[in-house]
Parts: structure tokens; C-alpha cells; sequence
């Protein structure tokens, strides 16, 4: 071998020994764990929250995050209202927040949520006789923690520094309201506006093999999200975007300080909300390829300005107030087909009695077509409860029609 080969061999083994890798072992571990029967379903405040706490702390200290909450601590403590939309009793509860000091001017945020529904008694549970049954959220959000865990590890053990510092955050109280995300936002370690973005991971374990399809949402945010993901979408990844800013989860309350923001969601299931939402239903290497994608945007966006924001339109919200009603479905939100796919029926609800299943694609109700999300909500502001209406769906190649009593 000569010395220019020799050189040019040695150089890029020092590139791959620089590059660290994700692990769909660990992310399984970590699930794994996260959703044990014995953290009791990481319920706000709770016990088995704390149980959490300490596993997130430990693989951070390993890793070798420096501790960014409450002075030279993980932790980042804040008070919640528990019961059923925040009736009941008051409650101490810690977001978990670690940091990667590369001495750059400007941040990345990197965010999940740990907390889940307990033993079922705080009124989100879609299971028919919640009460006192372990919630696990293997998926909800087990997932997006070891995702926030991982991310972690790899920038850290990168010895090819990136131009931009890291804050890891994982939130509490997300299922009683962002509770632990709007404290943090009112009450930040770091200076806000140095944050060029906002990544949230927010159930990312159930991939379908099949369809392969990722939803990512606030796109609208920065006028770099949807060139880029468009750019990065491929056949292991087909990426499927939404422009609002504002959803129902951790980066809601990022976008509302004017910071731009990505959710990273790989849809609902049925069992989102219910007792069956275990970790050997969780596609690992799914997952990897989701944090592999991420690592890639940030890596395409490193050496780039900070990030601008734009302000986007949430159609789904002024819709949401007209409803009267509720079928009882869970949507995809990674479908491509024209009309709405069921992802999940809520047992007891409408949709449910009338027969409707997942794999179902609604196409009409009453003499309303369905072509999208929009059209379905939109459709639903149209009737009272107590009306009989006729919903026509696609079940695998067949039409059929079912009357669903609202």
C-alpha cells in the first residue's frame, strides 16, 4: 500500500471512529423499562414517575450530560393540578433537563414527554373500565423518551462537534395539559432566544412496516422544514407534513415563544390511551430509523443561521369549538388515502356501536364527502346529538354503509 493510500485509509477510519451510531438495542432497553408494569404507568407525580426520573438521570449521567434545571441539578421542579381536568388535588412533579455545551452561540432542543396515565383514574384512558389498570405507554411515550436518551448519546459521543449546543429535555404533565413544557418556557434555564429550534418526539415507536409513513408537523414554523424534509424523505422513511405549529403536545408551547418546532409522530393506534399499549408492540428498528432521520436534519442545518420563525395557521382548532359531537375515532394522521383512515375506535363511543373498526376509511357522512382530516371535522360541526346519519366507509375493497347514532 502506498503512503498516499496508507493516509487516505487512516483518515477515514478516524471519520468512522468519529461518527457514533444509534442502537436499537438500547432504545429497546429503554423502553422496555420505561413501560414496566413496576413504574405503575409513570402517572404525574406518582411514584412510578419517580422511578422514571431516576433511569433518565442515570443514562444521562453515563452519558455525561451537565445537569440545566434547578441549580446544578437534572431536575426543573413545578406544581400541577391532578384530577380530572386539573379538579383535583395539587402536586409536585420535575422536568428532567440535560445539556451539550459545544460553546456555541445558539441552541437545539431536543424534547419528550415521560409521564403517562398512571393506574388509569385521571379521565384520559380510552379503555371501557380504566379505573386502577397500569397504563404502560410503551409508545406514549416511552418511545419519545428513549428517542431524547439516544439523540443524547450520539451528539455527545460524536467526536465530530456539531456548531450548536443541546438542551434535552423530558417533560412531565404532558397528559394533564403541557404542564411541564409551558413551566419550562415561563421559567427557562437558558436563554430562549438563542433557541434556533424545537425537535419533539411524541410517540415514534409504532411505524408500519408497510405504508413506512412518518407525520411530521410544523413544518410552517421555518421556511427550511419542508425543503429539507422533502430532500430527506425516502422509501425507509416516507415523511407526510402538516404546517401548524400548535398540536397537542410538548412543542406547542415552544412554538407559542416564537421558536420554529417539529413533531415527530408515527400515528395513533388502538391502543393509544389503553392498558395494551406494551412495549412488544413497538417497531425498534422503526424507531432508529426515525432518530437516524433526525440526526440527518440537524447535520444539514449545522453551519446554517439560526432559524426564523413564522407564525402558522392551525385550521383544525376553530372547527374543533363548532363540535356538538364525537364519533369516537382515532384518525391517522400518516395516511395517503383520500377520505379518513381509522387508526382506533374508543369502545362505547359511536363509531364503535355502529361497527366501525380500524383499517375503516371513512368516505362520506350524511351527504357530506370526506376527502381529508379538515373535511371529516368540518362535516362534524354539521350534525346534533341524537341524530342518525349514514356513514359510508371503504373496507378493504368493498363500500359499505353503516348508521351511526351520534
Amino acid at each position: 500500500m502506498s503512503k498516499k493510500s496508507l493516509l487516505l485509509f487512516c483518515l477515514a477510519l478516524l471519520a468512522l471512529l468519529g461518527q457514533a451510531q444509534v442502537n436499537s438495542t438500547l432504545i429497546r432497553s429503554h423502553i422496555k423499562i420505561l413501560s414496566s408494569d413496576s413504574l405503575e404507568g409513570r402517572g404525574t407525580g406518582t411514584a412510578g414517575e419517580k422511578l422514571a426520573i431516576a433511569y433518565i438521570q442515570s443514562q444521562w449521567n453515563k452519558i455525561g450530560l451537565l445537569p440545566k434545571g434547578d441549580g446544578k441539578l437534572f431536575t426543573q421542579k413545578f406544581t400541577f393540578k391532578g384530577g380530572i381536568h386539573g379538579t383535583g388535588e395539587e402536586g409536585t412533579a420535575y422536568n428532567l433537563v440535560g445539556f451539550i455545551d459545544n460553546q456555541a452561540a445558539n441552541t437545539i432542543v431536543i424534547g419528550a414527554h415521560f409521564d403517562h396515565l398512571g393506574l388509569g383514574n385521571q379521565g384520559s384512558s380510552l379503555d371501557a373500565n380504566p379505573q386502577n389498570k397500569i397504563h404502560n405507554g410503551a409508545d406514549d411515550n416511552a418511545s419519545g423518551v428513549a428517542g431524547v436518551i439516544e439523540l443524547a448519546r450520539y451528539f455527545q459521543m460524536n467526536k465530530i462537534k456539531e456548531s450548536t449546543n443541546f438542551l434535552f429535555i423530558c417533560f412531565s404533565g404532558e397528559e394533564l395539559g403541557l404542564y411541564g413544557s409551558k413551566y419550562f418556557t415561563e421559567n427557562p434555564t437558558i436563554d430562549l432566544t438563542k433557541v434556533s429550534y424545537m425537535i419533539n418526539m411524541d410517540m415514534i415507536g409504532r411505524l408500519d412496516p408497510q405504508s413506512k409513513s412518518l407525520a411530521v408537523s410544523g413544518t410552517g414554523t421555518s421556511a427550511a422544514w419542508e425543503p429539507l424534509l422533502k430532500k430527506l424523505s425516502s422509501e425507509k422513511l416516507m415523511i407526510k407534513t402538516d404546517s401548524a405549529g400548535v398540536g397537542p403536545s410538548d412543542h406547542t408551547s415552544f412554538y407559542l415563544k416564537n421558536i420554529p418546532v417539529l413533531h415527530f409522530f408515527t400515528g395513533s393506534h388502538s391502543d393509544y390511551h389503553k392498558p395494551s399499549d406494551d412495549a412488544e408492540k413497538i417497531n425498534f428498528e422503526g424507531e432508529k430509523e426515525i432518530l437516524e432521520l433526525i440526526i440527518r436534519l440537524v447535520e444539514n442545518l449545522d453551519k446554517q443561521p439560526k432559524l426564523t420563525f413564522l407564525a402558522t395557521k392551525n385550521k383544525s382548532m376553530g372547527s374543533a369549538r363548532a363540535f356538538k359531537v364525537t364519533m369516537g375515532v382515532m384518525p391517522s394522521y400518516t395516511s395517503s388515502e383520500e377520505g379518513l383512515k381509522v387508526d382506533g375506535v374508543t369502545e362505547g363511543k359511536p363509531a364503535q356501536k355502529a361497527g366501525i373498526v380500524a383499517g375503516d376509511v371513512i368516505v362520506q357522512i350524511g351527504s357530506y364527502q370526506i376527502k381529508d382530516m379538515q373535511g371529516y371535522m368540518d362535516a362534524l360541526g354539521k350534525f346534533e346529538k341524537g341524530q342518525v346519519v349514514p356513514v359510508k366507509l371503504k373496507r378493504e375493497k368493498e363500500i359499505i354503509t353503516l348508521n351511526v347514532t351520534f
